[in-house]
């Protein structure tokens, strides 16, 4: 039993040791090894990219909507609704909300995980990862929609259902009518 605390207590005493030596060679990430691997992501190019495919889902979404309403919106009903939604989509602060990010990269990875991600990204293939993910997540949007509008449809009967069951908990029950006198 005693060889067994002390060999427990030994690889732990390694373990801890080699531990340390790997915090103290990587050094948390910096700010500039964050803008570095944005930079080689292309991230800026990469979010407009996923704003025009995302745009895209959108419209075909808002031409849905107005086939079904037809009759109840106004004719430039879809023009008018693509518009609003693509202005949203421009006056978005991007470079604002990517300088936002860093600090959680920061937090998350060290040096050496983004010399990796940025050393993967300038590769060949991480850059087709690169070239190829906006219209992979436009096909997956395209894909799940469906399932999403559906699954969707299920939790709004649901809800429905919960707020019209708690409304007859909360209304007073009626008033007992009292017989009729007679004289």
């Amino acid at each position: 039993m005693k060889r067994i605390l002390i060999t427990l207590a030994l690889c732990l005493a390694v373990a801890s040791t080699a531990l340390a030596q790997q915090t103290a060679t990587d050094p948390p990430a910096t700010k500039e090894d964050v803008q570095r691997y944005l930079d080689v992501m292309h991230m800026h190019e990469m979010m407009q990219q996923m704003v025009e495919a995302m745009s895209g889902s959108l419209h075909k979404m808002v031409h849905e909507q107005y086939l079904k309403d037809k009759d109840r919106l106004p004719p430039d009903f879809e023009a008018r609704m693509n518009k609003m939604m693509d202005d949203m989509f421009k006056d978005f602060p991007w470079d604002e909300i990517m300088q936002s990010m860093v600090p959680a990269y920061t937090k998350h990875f060290t040096k050496g995980d983004l010399e990796a991600l940025t050393t993967f990204y300038s590769s060949p293939t991480g850059q087709k990862v690169l070239r190829e993910l906006p219209a992979i997540t436009a096909e997956s949007m395209e894909l799940t929609m469906p399932i999403m509008n559906e699954h969707m449809k299920k939790v709004m009967q649901r809800v429905e259902q919960q707020v019209a069951e708690i409304m007859k908990e909360t209304q007073p029950p009626p008033a007992k009518q009292r017989p009729a006198v007679r004289n």
